[in-house]
């Protein structure tokens, strides 16, 4: 069923476009990565204060109001230039198990990162919460390092 929806999508006008303007995939491919750069860096800077390795002077409250606000505007815009990729070349995509695997993670850490930013509201919870503060940090950032990879692997299934 996925591979028919696969087949009709990259057939459709606006696939076979993307899939013959030369610079469509390299353009919007570039756009992705760098946003990825930014969603990367900032989660790592979010992570290591939360693991208690950087930043011990400031406030956890106040790392998280610094970084998030960075991952929730440059989410959409990955979001946009991931789906243009997938219309693009819907098969090399969709069918991918490294892709799909890269959704699910890229799902449950954000689910984390929501919850770190929603428990904020309380500017002493993270700092009470130690081991819990640690926990989001370490899953988080091993997550991150799940999505790179798979993203990276996406190429060479």
């Amino acid at each position: 069923m996925l591979q028919n929806f696969c087949n009709w999508l990259s057939n459709t006008p606006v696939s076979l476009k993307i899939q013959t303007v030369l610079w469509i995939i390299p353009a919007v491919q570039t756009i992705h990565i760098l946003c990825i750069s930014i969603v990367i860096s900032t989660m790592a800077m979010l992570d290591l204060r939360l693991l208690g390795l950087t930043g011990r002077k400031q406030p956890i409250a106040r790392a998280v109001s610094r970084w998030v606000p960075w991952v929730f505007w440059t989410l959409p815009i990955m979001l946009l230039t991931g789906i243009v990729l997938i219309i693009g070349e819907p098969t090399r995509e969709l069918m991918n198990p490294y892709f799909r695997t890269k959704m699910a993670m890229l799902l449950v850490v954000f689910v984390i990162t929501l919850v770190v930013y929603m428990k904020n509201k309380d500017a002493e919870y993270w700092n009470q919460r130690a081991i819990a503060a640690k926990f989001a940090g370490s899953v988080s950032l091993l997550l991150w390092v799940g999505i790179i990879t798979a993203g990276r692997w996406i190429a060479y299934y």
